[in-house]
């Protein structure tokens, strides 16, 4: 049971990521539950710091 809820929190942070990278809105986040849609804001301010910082253009 731990496993399927580790593997869901990880597709939320690299959705997040994603949606960073390609320039979207933290309200676009999909997900209202508050563990999920952490993770996916998480992974949404990693892309986003690392795309000013000059890695992604």
């Amino acid at each position: 049971m731990k496993r399927q809820k580790r593997d869901r929190l990880e597709r939320a942070q690299s959705k997040g990521y994603q949606a960073g990278i390609n320039g979207r809105s933290s309200e676009a986040c999909p997900y209202q539950m508050t563990d999920t849609r952490s993770y996916w804001l998480g992974g949404w301010r990693d892309a986003r710091d690392e795309k000013q910082s000059g890695l992604y253009k």
